[in-house]
């Protein structure tokens, strides 16, 4: 694809997520793209950047910005000037929104104070950092180069530039994590005053370093019903301390739900800058090249580095819709899909609803369809039976 002529949307609202593949060290459960850190791939990555950028701009011009997240790898792992240039690019060809959410993505030990002065100057108003684990053990075990008393360092470091907005990521069914540990993290995260928490459980990626540990059986992985135990700890806990969930995985003070997610899951039109990035307008979707010399060339020979596309069916978009709304605490807004779909949602779902209603994993509410406390332990199951092929 070397033009944006054939992505065109009526829709002048947009997300952008930029990708920064670079990392200190690579954890040993990680499958996304990324390089640990070369500074001479660092700066011919963010020059390359900026062209990927400027090959946008007729897209960009009419489009009003609402949520950019800067991911990785670790963004706050290069030098600050890379991700201030970045987003004043993006502002000189968009318009951004007065509210605009800005994030960007931290570990505990690669943040100083000149990097958050310099994120602040560049309106990043939102921080997300990388814990997974207050267990010194467990972070040597899934190869992560901080230590707890950095997560408690870093975190205070914000507070004391008056930050409110700090999402904190941890993870569930580590090897060797006891009930013990997550309980710790729960009067851990007491303390913390943190506005946001994502709690995501390990899924052994094909190719990484855990899984091969695993298929060797040199670690000690929670059983199923432990890691269900857990789980179910951390909802009531949380609830407790006024972290309501919104999805399967994220939890929130009210008015810090991450928007930029909620933008995902809602399929909301976004665009993904940098290598391996996805991006979904309208009813395309489109990827970028997962290869640094690829995405260079690309950008060299004035192509958009753009590996393929496909456009999607309106069966496909209504599957989306349905199994990403059932990930929402909301549910499935069932006037929303029909009025975005042109369907009748239960005569389309008839069955499955049914179906789901009578396994107790589903129930409606307030014209939504959703999950009941054994449909979250279930959703892959109900995701399934949603999913029209």
């Amino acid at each position: 694809m070397k033009t944006m002529k054939k992505i065109q949307t009526k829709n002048k609202n947009l997300s952008i997520y930029i990708h920064i593949p670079f990392c200190e060290s690579r954890c040993y459960y990680c499958d996304f793209y990324s390089s640990v850190f070369n500074s001479e791939i660092v700066e011919k990555y963010f020059s390359h950047l900026n062209i990927e950028i400027e090959k946008y701009g007729e897209f960009l011009e009419d489009k009003i910005i609402d949520t950019i997240f800067i991911g990785g790898g670790t963004p706050s792992s290069v030098n600050p000037k890379y991700i201030s240039n970045i987003l004043n690019k993006i502002k000189s060809l968009s318009t951004i929104s007065k509210d605009c959410e800005i994030t960007i993505e931290l570990n505990p030990n690669s943040i100083d104070e000149n990097k958050i002065e310099t994120y602040l100057d560049s309106n990043i108003n939102r921080f997300s950092m990388g814990a997974q684990s207050f267990n010194n053990d467990i972070l040597k075990t899934i190869g992560r180069n901080h230590r707890e008393s950095d997560i408690f360092n870093s975190v205070n470091l914000l507070h004391k530039y008056n930050i409110k907005n700090i999402s904190l990521d941890l993870m569930l069914a580590l090897p060797n994590q006891s009930m013990r540990d997550v309980q710790l993290s729960i009067e851990h995260i007491n303390k913390l005053e943190l506005s946001h928490i994502s709690y995501y459980s390990l899924i052994l990626e094909d190719g990484t370093i855990l899984k091969k540990m695993h298929d060797k059986n040199s670690l000690n992985f929670p059983s199923e019903e432990l890691d269900r135990k857990m789980y179910h700890y951390i909802l009531n806990s949380l609830d407790n301390l006024g972290y309501k969930q919104y999805e399967i995985s994220n939890f929130a003070k009210p008015g810090y739900q991450s928007r930029h997610n909620l933008n995902y899951w809602k399929l909301n039109n976004y665009l993904g800058l940098g290598v391996s990035s996805h991006s979904n307008i309208d009813n395309v979707r489109f990827y970028n090249f997962s290869n640094f010399n690829k995405h260079f060339k690309a950008l060299s020979e004035d192509n958009f580095p753009i590996e393929d596309s496909e456009n999607l069916s309106i069966k496909d978009r209504i599957n989306e819709f349905t199994i990403m709304g059932l990930r929402l605490n909301s549910g499935v807004n069932i006037n929303e899909i029909n009025k975005r779909f042109k369907i009748d949602f239960r005569e389309y779902y008839r069955e499955e609803i049914q179906k789901n209603i009578d396994h107790n994993l589903i129930y409606i509410e307030d014209n939504s369809v959703v999950l009941t406390k054994l449909g979250l332990d279930l959703s892959n199951i109900v995701e399934v039976d949603f999913l029209r092929l």
